[in-house]
């Protein structure tokens, strides 16, 4: 079992950044991906980003790449999102999550808010 709790989300103008934090406790974080995913109002939950338990693959969103980078710290249970050149339509309810694989996420954190102004 693992639980996961973000932490950093905020109001932000155009442009700007923003740092996501996801603490995990419970057994075997390191074994786990992690990945980001996010919900704006009235869409469905998109990927943002993940990496491997040993930060050895990385994956973007094509909407994200370039501007926003995943990192993790085994030795702190937690995994990081980087946010830069903000957006108004970077605007959602920011998850993290921890996987057995690319396609399968078994822990969600309940979520920080990200708002981007124009």
């Amino acid at each position: 079992q693992v639980q996961l709790e973000e932490s950093g989300g905020g109001l932000v103008q155009q442009g700007g950044s923003l740092r996501l934090s996801c603490a995990a406790s419970g057994r075997s974080f390191s074994n786990y991906l992690m990945g980001w995913f996010r919900q704006a109002p009235g869409k469905e939950r998109e990927f943002v980003a993940a990496m491997s338990w040993n930060s050895g693959n990385i994956r973007y969103a094509d909407s994200v790449k370039g501007r926003f980078t995943i990192s993790r710290d085994n030795a702190k249970n937690s995994v990081y999102l980087q946010m830069s050149s903000l957006k108004p339509e970077d605007t959602a309810v920011y998850y993290c999550a921890a996987g057995s694989s690319w396609t399968l996420y078994n822990y969600w954190g309940q979520g920080t808010q990200v708002t981007v102004s124009s």
